[in-house]
């Protein structure tokens, strides 16, 4: 591990966009956590109706809230409420990717659950990429996540177990401390995948002309 993808250093990045910018993100996340109950809510009904709502609309959320902290890591953007909708505009091109990582993801994980969760961190930048460049496919997106997650897995892996303190101080809180959480994780989350295009000599575009 290099010194820029320690979890402190990250966790400072994320802190330091974030400063000054805490109201709108936290109304930004409670909006989220309101949608992502919705869905959740449905699984008492029945499943087949849950795993629709997630994978077609509270997954697609969840992306527009990555979006929010990203572009507020990036351009230094209040985050909004009308950004968890933002995905939606490219809806078919979105939910083709959610479902190849879900289901790539489950595949693995039916194997054995520790290459399932080697998978999920493989893929995490597939939304990131998609975004940055409009003309790739969702199998191309997740093509070059693999191949600039290769190496770095640990890292993100590493960046996660370290917002453990926080999720259970949260949970004290009845779950309102995620309100602060949420954009907290997403922020660091964009500080590292500006940090891995900076620290890997591949890049989406290379990624997927190697193919």
């Amino acid at each position: 591990m290099t010194e820029n993808f320690r979890p402190t250093v990250l966790r400072n990045q994320a802190y330091e966009a974030l400063r000054g910018k805490w109201t709108p993100a936290v109304v930004t996340s409670l909006v989220f956590c309101i949608l992502l109950g919705v869905a959740v809510s449905l699984s008492r009904v029945n499943a087949l109706l849950y795993l629709i709502a997630y994978l077609g609309g509270a997954s697609i959320v969840a992306i527009g809230m990555l979006y929010a902290c990203w572009d507020l890591f990036t351009k230094g953007t209040l985050p909004e409420a009308g950004a968890l909708f933002a995905p939606f505009k490219q809806y078919a091109r979105t939910v083709g990717a959610v479902l190849l990582v879900f289901v790539y993801t489950l595949l693995w994980t039916l194997l054995l659950v520790i290459p399932g969760i080697i998978k999920a961190y493989s893929y995490s930048m597939t939304f990131y990429i998609l975004r940055e460049n409009p003309e790739m496919t969702a199998g191309d997106a997740i093509t070059a996540s693999q191949k600039m997650m290769d190496g770095h897995k640990m890292d993100l892996f590493l960046l996660s177990l370290s917002f453990i303190g926080w999720a259970i101080l949260a949970s004290i809180t009845f779950g309102i401390g995620y309100l602060w959480l949420i954009p907290y994780i997403y922020t660091a989350y964009a500080a590292f995948y500006e940090t891995l295009k900076k620290e890997t000599s591949v890049t989406p575009a290379t990624s997927v002309s190697a193919e």
